[in-house]
């Protein structure tokens, strides 16, 4: 069927050889993402950002990843700037971008509002990101990442830390390694514990998970270590965040029992869950991810749009 004209919803829009499709158009682009020459690729194609809720890396790597293939951006960082202060629904924000542009990036606090935003849209639509909902292309880019460094997908032992319930980043990740023959170890207090469903569909699936809430049991078998942060701003009772934050808290004194091989990731931003120690050793990874975040972006653009 190809990826032309796609919307990206949820990583589930994409089988495994489109994953890796966009991976081998990534390693090609990996030099003009690094500035080693110039591309008119999107040359004439515009892509609309419109961040409904804060971002860095995502927006930032979007709109990089279109002008080093020689597009343009147009679109808001903040919605307090655009019409939706005065009322506008978002299908009517989008049935209105969608005339200037060839593919809407999306980020929004309520989740579904992506899939919303493409049955209303003509144009192909990027879910960057709906509420504790998905975030396909942070995953895609941490599969990436993970395929860089460690050079596979498969039969790793993955731990995924913090917040587990309300982390929209684990919930589609932990989905993409059971496509894989990879052994996951949730861990995470009572209270942020991945939600049942998705235990239960993973486990259904066949795949070997182990839940605790005790990093220092599991470490010295992960290859893998994907740290979140614990999300305040997802919390519905503040009380119940004071209680949890600062659960995990990753130094060099905490690695000491880890293999020598493991690979810490993070989908940033950080706020004390890994010290920055830790940024100097062969373990840390996630400045990594910040840069292919933006070379599987050039490649995704680049198929939604015909061009690669």
């Amino acid at each position: 069927m190809g990826l032309a004209n796609r919307d990206i919803i949820s990583l589930g829009d994409l089988s495994n050889e489109e994953i890796f499709q966009i991976f081998e158009v990534a390693d090609r682009f990996e030099p003009l993402a690094r500035g080693k020459g110039r591309s008119d690729l999107l040359r004439g194609k515009i892509m609309a950002a419109l961040f409904f809720e804060p971002s860095t890396r995502t927006r930032l790597s979007f709109e990089s990843a279109m002008k080093r293939l020689g597009g343009g951006v147009i679109g808001f960082a903040y919605p307090e700037i655009s019409s939706v202060a005065k009322g506008e629904t978002l299908t009517d924000t989008v049935r209105t971008v969608e005339k200037y542009c060839d593919v809407i990036v999306l980020r929004h606090p309520k989740m579904g509002a992506a899939r919303l935003a493409a049955e209303v849209a003509e144009v192909p639509v990027i879910n960057a990101g709906d509420g504790a909902g998905h975030h396909p292309t942070q995953t895609l880019l941490d599969l990436y990442t993970i395929k860089k460094t460690v050079g596979r997908l498969e039969n790793l032992n993955v731990g995924l830390v913090g917040d587990l319930k309300y982390g929209r980043t684990v919930h589609s990740l932990v989905y993409a390694l059971s496509r894989f023959e990879n052994k996951l170890f949730l861990v995470a207090p009572p209270a942020l514990k991945m939600p049942r469903e998705i235990v239960d569909d993973i486990s259904a699936s066949g795949r070997e998970i182990v839940e605790t809430s005790d990093l220092e049991e599991v470490l010295p078998e992960l290859d893998i270590l994907y740290v979140t942060r614990i999300q305040k701003e997802r919390f519905p009772d503040l009380a119940e965040y004071a209680k949890v934050k600062g659960t995990y808290k990753i130094g060099l004194k905490s690695l000491e029992n880890a293999k020598k091989e493991l690979r810490i990731l993070h989908p940033l931003p950080r706020v004390d869950e890994i010290s920055p120690e830790v940024d100097t050793t062969p373990h840390a990874k996630y400045f990594d991810q910040v840069f292919y975040g933006m070379v599987v972006r050039m490649a995704l653009l680049s198929l939604l749009l015909g061009r690669a």
